[in-house]
């Protein structure tokens, strides 16, 4: 029913819930506790401008980089760190680090295809990243997280019906300064986010220079024994599992006077792993109980381990011009990279899980495998903006995007039965996606009187998409076992308006309520995967999503809690799913409707000066409105395999029976009912001007269905995981040193599934290990 989060104080740095204390602009430094007055203002740039969060009409969940920092000590992906650690945000990955998948209030996509949308757009630096994988590029020595929640289409485009995370980085400065925080754990998890920086020319040139780098050595075994469709196999201990990211960061900033700036910044990431592991069988028929499946080993056939190499390289120029009563601003920014992803799509040896045919004989079912490669990808914007000076009664903005995305991608799909040998011959596809976009937009805000303030924002944007079939084999000998008759080439375009008004009302200097109504929209999207399997491409429209929100946010108790919440509803025309279709191919398409409704509430207390407690919850009712729409559910060689709970519609077909379920009412896919995140730290004061802290972390996931039909088998529900850290902070908080444990209760929570294969994928095990972080200026 609803979807939660809270956040707080982690390793004595403000967590990830709206009302967590981060110091006014400047980056709050590793081990650092919130002031003992009470809690410091935190400020955000959701309006293109900086501003008192507790001043900002819209719903804003904030995350400064030193939480974010202390949640991925043990390694973990950063950006997947964030799921569930700001209220209504989740975030999953069923293609390992390279291509993780955004929901905000339940509003997400969850196509791995290469090629798919996403209706959560990611900012970093101001640069917008909108392919899969640009947007896996990980967020390091980050000063602060904002996630903007409901539709953004006014100030920052289309694919943002559900919101945007801006990520903004530690920029260079004036004086010399640096962090770094490091930790060693368990299966050889290492990580350092390390970031040092001063003047070059001093008040002309800064630079600053930033790492991530994590590694996590090979810990799964492949217990798999025998003949696949590549070769001779044997058992191999820790075959899988581990990954090398390595990222680097330089920015440059020069300030030759008072009126021009101009940021440079360029980045590159080199990444070697493991792709996602699924678990073939793991899921028994009626229950959605994993524990019985061992976590750290897995039987492949298929995949040659699952490996997993991306290599990515971005750059972007910021020039801005003060002429008095207004500001230039221009943001050019190109990124390209390229890799590949291969993987046992069926999660094991088809022989060593055998189903009973229509028949009632006992048979193996198949080898499956599958891989995506993007040999080029080529990402251009360029955006201009101009904006009236801040600070009065009347606040204005204007300006024009362009956006050019090219790739070519190969993908590369192989399912060999081996009773219906000639069903799925070995099957690739390369295609070339082109994705441009024009957009002019403006926002106005105005005081009409003493605290009582209105803002209209408004764009049009065109949208233009085209994907075309370069080149097609069916086998590994290059023989069209399915000859292809024509050239699959789609163009789709579209052109619509977005707008969203607020009114903030400033009840008391502690207390202010704000409603808002938005609009936004997704561009129309194709689907080139389908081609596999000789199918034409699958495409939805446009889907258009209409917004509302009311909440309110306060400082109380001389500043010592801070309690904000928000109640929402939308409906998305339109909605762009995926699911099956009657041949078994993974299609794209529009359904009807969906609404939603619920709320977020984040709370930050200081009861006593050397206690922070932090707490965030959210709720979420979602509901598919569609009721004709089918979709092929969990069927193996002609038997339902789980346990639906809609009524099933058998239909006879050239490869056997599909079986199909309407979805009607249904909750959108991985968005939970609800969320709870809770945090605390405790701070000892010593004789020597040091602390000893404990800190912990707890956070708990409601109803969570991952697919577009209710079973008993494919969903989630209380999952849990906690985090612990205990240490020393010197004087001045120099240096932090503390041991730390991730999933500190081993929790295998169940994450996602392929259905037909009742194959289980695992969230990340638990890490114990020793960190060290400080500053230095």
């Amino acid at each position: 029913m609803l979807g939660v989060a809270f956040g707080s104080v982690v390793g004595g740095s403000a967590a990830f819930a709206q009302a967590v204390p981060v110091q006014d602009r400047a980056q709050t430094q590793a081990g650092q506790s919130a002031p003992e007055e009470g809690l410091d203002d935190i400020v955000v740039t959701a309006e293109r401008r900086s501003e008192n969060l507790q001043k900002v009409p819209l719903s804003v969940g904030v995350a400064s980089g030193d939480a974010l920092r202390a949640y991925t000590a043990g390694g973990d992906d950063t950006l997947l760190a964030l799921s569930g650690r700001v209220p209504g945000l989740y975030v999953e990955s069923t293609t390992g680090r390279i291509f993780p998948r955004f929901y905000i209030r339940g509003l997400g996509n969850i196509d791995f295809y290469l090629g798919a949308s996403q209706p959560v757009t990611i900012i970093q630096d101001d640069v917008i990243l909108e392919h899969v994988v640009l947007k896996s590029n990980p967020v390091f020595d980050v000063r602060q997280v904002e996630v903007l929640r409901g539709p953004q289409g006014s100030l920052f485009g289309r694919n943002t019906t559900a919101g945007i995370i801006k990520f903004d980085t530690n920029k260079p400065t004036n004086d010399f300064e640096s962090r770094a925080s490091a930790s060693v754990g368990s299966y050889g998890s290492v990580s350092l986010d390390a970031g040092v920086g001063g003047p070059l020319i001093k008040d002309l040139l800064s630079i600053r220079l930033s790492t991530l780098l994590q590694h996590r050595s090979d810990y799964i075994d492949n217990a798999y024994a025998g003949v696949s469709q590549d070769s001779t196999a044997t058992p191999r201990k820790d075959a899988m599992g581990g990954f090398d990211d390595r990222n680097v960061r330089v920015q440059l900033a020069l300030t030759p006077g008072e009126r021009f700036t101009l940021d440079l910044s360029g980045h590159a990431r080199w990444y070697g792993g493991t792709s996602t592991l699924f678990h073939r069988g793991a899921l028994k028929k009626g229950s959605n109980d994993v524990s019985a499946e061992p976590r750290n080993t897995v039987a492949l056939d298929e995949g040659n381990d699952n490996p997993q190499s991306y290599n990515t390289y971005g750059g972007s120029a910021r020039a801005s011009y003060d002429f008095g009563p207004a500001t230039l601003t221009s943001i050019t920014a190109y990124e390209t990279t390229s890799g590949f992803s291969r993987g046992d799509t069926d999660g094991g040896a088809g022989a060593n899980f055998p189903v009973r045919n229509a028949a009632n004989v006992l048979t193996a079912n198949g080898f499956g495998q599958s891989q995506g490669q993007i040999r080029d990808l080529d990402q251009w914007s360029q955006e201009v903006r101009v904006a009236g000076t801040p600070g009065g009664r009347f606040n204005w903005q204007l300006g024009g995007l362009y956006f050019d995305n090219r790739d070519i991608t190969d993908f590369y799909q192989r399912t060999f039965f081996l009773t219906t040998a000639a069903r799925n011959p070995n099957n690739w596809v390369r295609l070339h996606d082109v994705n441009t976009s024009w957009a002019g937009f403006g926002q106005v805000s105005y005081e009409l009187m003493d605290k009582l303030t209105v803002t209209l924002g408004g764009r049009i944007t065109e949208d233009k998409k085209r994907t075309q079939l370069l080149k097609t084999v069916q086998n590994a000998a290059g023989v069209n076992q399915y000859p292809t008759n024509f050239r699959r080439d789609v163009t789709l375009k579209s052109t619509k308006p977005s707008w969203d008004a607020s009114i903030l009302y400033q009840a008391s200097p502690d207390i202010s309520l704000y409603s808002r109504v938005a609009q936004g929209f997704r561009g129309p999207t194709i689907q080139g995967r389908s081609a596999v399997f000789n199918s034409d491409f699958s495409t939805a429209n446009s889907e258009t999503i209409l917004s509302w929100e009311t909440g309110i946010k306060t400082r109380l108790l001389d500043n010592t809690l801070t309690l904000n919440a928000t109640v929402f509803g939308y409906r998305v025309n339109d909605i762009q799913l995926n699911g099956n279709d009657v041949n078994g191919n993974g299609i794209l398409f529009n359904g009807n409707k969906a609404e939603a409704y619920g709320m977020e509430a984040e709370a930050n207390w200081k009861p006593v000066p050397n206690l922070t407690l932090g707490a965030g919850l959210s709720l979420l009712h979602s509901a598919i409105r569609d009721k004709t729409t089918e979709v092929q559910i969990c069927a193996l060689n002609n038997i339902v395999v789980c346990t639906p709970s809609a009524p099933v519609r058998a239909v006879p077909g050239a490869f056997g029976t599909t079986y199909l379920v309407k979805i009607d009412g249904e909750p959108l896919p991985n968005a939970p009912e609800y969320n709870v995140d809770l945090t605390a730290r405790y701070d000892q004061p010593l004789g020597n001007g040091g602390r000893a802290f404990i800190a912990g972390d707890f956070n708990i996931q409601g109803y969570t269905q991952f697919v577009l039909y209710k079973t008993k088998e494919f969903t989630a529900n209380g999952n849990f995981e906690g985090g612990l850290k205990i240490g020393y902070a010197a004087p001045d908080d120099a240096y932090e040193l503390a041991v730390f444990a991730r999933n500190i209760t081993g929790e295998k929570n169940l994450k996602g599934v392929i259905e037909n294969y009742m194959a289980a994928v695992f969230n990340e095990p638990r890490i114990i290990g020793v960190s060290l972080s400080g500053k230095f200026r």
